[in-house]
C-alpha cells in the first residue's frame, strides 16, 4: 500500500474519532484545544508521509485507544532467563516518538471509554467465573445456590422517578411518576404531584420535587458510610448462616462478588451476587458444595433478616450532634440465578450487568468532575442545582467536622472522620471502590492482567526471537515523562486504529458464535 492509499484510508475513519476526542475533551490537557481541521490534517500528513507509520502504529497499538496514555521514557533489555546476562538493550530514543505509550488504566468510561472497556471485560470475566467456573475456581459452583440482590438507599426526599410496574399480562409498563388527587405541598409551597410517565434516561429523573426539603447532609453522609454498612451486612449475614450451620450440623461459607452504581439522585447502591459454599473440613480454604439443606431459600431469608435489622449512627457533627442514622432503604430485590424462567436471570446475564456498572461513577446525575480544591469547589457547588448541593454538602460538612482523636478513632472503627467528604465531593460522598467481592468468590483483577501482560509479552518475544534457543525474559527501566498523546492528530490515528482492530475482534466473536450454533 502507498503512502496515499494510507492517508485515504486513514482519512476515512477520522471523523469518528474526532467525535470521541471531542466527546471527552474536559480530560486532555487544558493546552490542547480540540480543533477537528488541524488535527485531521496533521494525522493524514503523519500517515501520508512517514516512512515508519505502520510501526508507529505497531508501537502504539497497547494504548491505541486510550484517551489520555502515560508516556515512558528509558530502556529495555533482553535477559537470558538462564543465566542473567543482558543479551541487548533497546532504549526509547530508538523507538517512534522516543517514548512508550501505556494506557491510563482509568475504570469511568466518561474519562476513558477504552480502558475502561477492558475493565468492563475483566470485570465480567471475573463474575461470570465465580458463577460457573474456571481461572481456578472450580465449576461445582454452578451447583451453589446464589442469590443476586440489589440492596438501595434510604429516601432523603421525594425525587422524580421511570416508575414500572407489572400489569395482569406480566409485562412492566410504565407508571405515573408521583400521582395525587389533591395538591401536595411541601412547607416551601412546591407541590410535589407529578402525573407524567417519565421515560429512561430523561434528564429531570432524580432531581428533587424541592431542593430546600431534601436532606442533602444525610444523603452524603450515608454514601461516605455505605461501605461501612455493606461490610457489617456482610459480616452479620456469616454469622447468622454460621450459627444455622452449628445448629444443624453444617459447615457453609458467604462468598460474594459486589458492584456498586450511582443512581440519578445521587446515592450509591449495590448490586451483589451472593453465593452458598460448603466447607471441606481436609482443606478449610478451598471451594466445596455446601449441604443439600442449605439452599437458596435460606439464604434469601437470611439476607432479608440482616438487611432489615442491620443500622448504625455517624459519629457527631455540629450540624448533627447526635449523627445521622445509616441504614438500608425498604427496596431490596432478591432473585436466584441460573434459571432461565421469568423473574430468575441467567449467569451471563447478571455478568454482563454487573460490569456495565463497574465503568460507572457520579455521571448519572449530571456531575462529572476531577477531584475538587479549594480553587475549583466553587464551580460545582452550585446551589440551584441537586448536584450542586450535594458537592456544597460534601465541602461544608467536611471543612466543619473535627477529625477524632487516635483513642477515640479506635473505639469508633469504620465510622466517618467527615474530612473525608471533601476528599471524595467529586463522587458526592462516595469514596469506597465501584467493585469489590470476597476472597474465594472468584479470581482477581490482579491475575487477569497479569495473564494478559504475560500473553503480550510472550508473543512480543516469539514475534521478535523466531527460532532462538535460549529462554528469555524482557525487563524494563522506565521513568513518567508525560501524559496524553503529542498531538490531537496523532490521538485521532492512535483511537481510529484501536477501533478498527475492537470491530475486527468483534466480528470474529460473531463469526464463532455462529459456527457454533450450526
Amino acid at each position: 500500500m502507498t503512502s496515499t492509499d494510507d492517508a485515504l484510508d486513514v482519512l476515512s475513519g477520522l471523523l469518528g474519532g474526532v467525535e470521541v476526542i471531542s466527546e471527552h475533551k474536559h480530560t486532555l490537557d487544558p493546552g490542547k484545544r480540540v480543533n477537528p481541521a488541524s488535527a485531521i490534517e496533521h494525522a493524514v500528513a503523519r500517515a501520508a508521509s512517514t516512512a515508519d507509520y505502520g510501526k508507529w502504529l505497531d508501537h502504539t497499538a497497547s494504548a491505541g485507544g486510550c484517551i489520555r496514555p502515560i508516556q515512558l521514557r528509558g530502556e529495555s533489555h533482553i535477559v537470558s532467563e538462564r543465566t542473567g546476562r543482558i543479551i541487548s538493550t533497546r532504549h526509547t530514543d530508538q523507538m517512534p516518538d522516543g517514548v512508550i505509550y501505556k494506557a491510563c488504566g482509568n475504570r469511568r468510561a466518561a474519562v476513558c471509554p477504552s480502558c475502561a472497556e477492558t475493565y468492563r471485560a475483566d470485570t465480567y470475566q471475573l463474575v461470570l467465573a465465580g458463577l460457573r467456573g474456571g481461572k481456578g475456581i472450580p465449576e461445582t459452583v454452578a451447583q451453589h445456590p446464589c442469590a443476586f440482590v440489589t440492596f438501595t438507599a434510604p429516601s432523603f426526599g421525594p425525587v422524580h422517578s421511570a416508575r414500572k410496574a407489572r400489569g395482569h399480562d406480566g409485562q412492566l409498563r410504565n407508571q405515573a411518576c408521583r400521582p395525587r388527587r389533591k395538591p401536595d405541598p411541601c412547607p416551601h409551597g412546591v407541590d410535589q404531584r407529578c402525573h407524567q410517565t417519565h421515560r429512561d434516561g430523561e434528564r429531570i429523573l432524580g432531581t428533587p420535587f424541592c431542593l430546600d426539603c431534601y436532606d442533602h447532609n444525610h444523603q452524603v453522609v450515608w454514601n461516605a458510610l455505605s461501605g461501612e454498612l455493606w461490610r457489617r451486612t456482610m459480616e452479620r449475614t456469616k454469622d447468622t448462616l454460621k450459627r444455622w450451620g452449628k445448629k444443624h450440623g453444617v459447615q457453609i461459607k458467604l462468598s460474594y462478588g459486589k458492584v456498586a452504581e450511582m443512581q440519578a439522585r445521587g446515592v450509591a447502591h449495590f448490586h451483589a451476587l451472593v453465593r452458598l459454599d460448603g466447607i471441606d473440613l481436609l482443606e478449610p480454604h478451598g471451594i466445596a458444595t455446601p449441604h443439600i439443606t442449605a439452599d437458596y431459600t435460606l439464604l434469601a431469608a437470611v439476607i432479608r433478616r440482616v438487611v432489615e435489622g442491620t443500622q448504625f449512627r455517624s459519629l457527631p457533627h455540629p450540624d448533627k450532634p447526635e449523627g445521622w442514622v445509616v441504614d438500608w432503604g425498604n427496596q431490596l430485590d432478591i432473585r436466584p440465578v441460573r434459571q432461565s424462567v421469568d423473574g430468575v436471570i441467567t449467569e451471563t446475564a447478571v455478568a454482563g450487568y454487573l460490569a456495565k456498572y463497574a465503568t460507572k461513577a457520579a455521571e448519572a446525575t449530571g456531575h462529572s468532575s476531577a477531584r475538587l480544591t479549594n480553587a475549583t469547589v466553587r464551580r460545582y457547588a452550585t446551589l440551584d442545582t441537586h448536584a450542586g448541593r450535594l458537592v456544597d454538602a460534601c465541602w461544608r460538612l467536611g471543612r466543619t467536622g473535627s477529625d477524632l482523636d487516635p483513642e477515640e478513632a479506635a473505639k469508633n472503627s469504620g465510622r466517618l472522620s467527615y474530612r473525608r467528604l471533601q476528599r471524595w465531593a467529586h463522587m458526592l460522598g462516595f469514596g469506597g471502590h465501584f467493585s469489590t467481592k470476597s476472597r474465594q468468590y472468584s479470581t482477581t483483577l490482579k491475575a487477569l492482567r497479569e495473564a494478559r501482560s504475560n500473553w503480550r509479552r510472550e508473543r512480543h518475544r516469539t514475534a521478535e526471537h523466531t527460532g532462538a534457543t535460549e529462554t528469555t525474559l524482557i525487563v524494563g527501566n522506565f521513568t513518567y515523562a508525560d501524559t496524553g498523546w503529542r498531538t490531537m492528530g496523532d490521538a485521532l490515528l492512535a483511537n481510529t486504529s484501536a477501533a478498527k482492530a475492537r470491530e475486527h475482534q468483534r466480528l470474529v466473536k460473531d463469526l464463532i458464535a455462529e459456527s457454533n450454533n450450526l
